[in-house]
């Protein structure tokens, strides 16, 4: 199946949020928004999310449409907090979380969309029930929760030192 052009275009937007996530994970253990990789995931997901809605596979909204909805409840939330509530440092731990899950979810579409797709003569999946679709999806869950207790971790020291 082919894509669209506003598919294309979600999907190139949607591959710059995760190289920029990944970017801000390596750099500062965290999807920063302070710094330019943070914000390249905030607007390019806000994009993605978008035009998620205006793409429909199966006819109608459907779950894909869902996740792109809360995916982009997530960041805007994430964004306000960070614009918004700077002097108040537990807030950093839900902004934090928030952007986390909100790339956690950005991988359940792609990862399906993607092993339902390639390699093209013979895709890695059949359908979204397929087991290497769970199984590669329970690893990132491993994965997501390992990385948000690291970094409610660092959050909770970062806030010792400026609350001494």
């Amino acid at each position: 199946m082919g894509l669209s052009t506003l598919g294309i275009f979600h999907t190139f937007i949607g591959v710059i949020a995760i190289v920029a996530a990944i970017v801000s994970y390596i750099r500062y253990s965290k999807i920063n928004l302070a710094e330019l990789s943070g914000k390249i995931y905030l607007y390019s997901t806000i994009v993605t999310a978008l035009t998620a809605l205006g793409i429909s596979k199966h006819g109608g909204f459907n779950p894909g449409h869902v996740f792109s909805v809360f995916i982009l409840i997530l960041v805007v939330v994430a964004n306000f907090l960070h614009r918004k509530k700077q002097g108040n440092n537990r807030n950093r731990y839900i902004e934090n979380f928030f952007l986390s899950f909100s790339f956690f979810l950005s991988w359940v579409p792609t990862i399906n969309e993607t092993f339902t797709r390639v390699p093209l003569a013979k895709p890695l999946a059949t359908g979204p029930n397929d087991p290497i679709i769970a199984k590669t999806l329970l690893l990132l869950l491993i994965l997501f929760i390992a990385g948000t207790v690291l970094q409610f971790l660092k959050q909770k020291k970062i806030n010792g030192f400026i609350n001494k």
